[in-house]
């Protein structure tokens, strides 16, 4: 497994595991980043990513993308 800060821009992966705090995996999952999920890489800027999951565009920090395995 590799953490999303790996994908490259415009690459889709599927979510395969969520590490963190309970909080953490539990805000991420409310934003629908859940295992099985696919997440479409959009842009990448300084290691933050600006990711679509589902019908929604999310950025996320890069300790937030790293926490989200592939």
């Amino acid at each position: 497994m590799m953490p999303l800060t790996m994908s490259k821009e415009g690459e889709t992966v599927t979510i395969r595991k969520i590490t963190g705090l309970d909080d953490t995996r539990a805000r991420l999952a409310e934003m629908g980043f859940v295992t099985g999920a696919a997440v479409t890489v959009i842009t990448r800027a300084a290691g933050n990513l600006i990711v679509q999951v589902k019908d929604s565009r999310v950025a996320l920090d890069r300790t937030m993308a790293s926490r989200i395995m592939f």
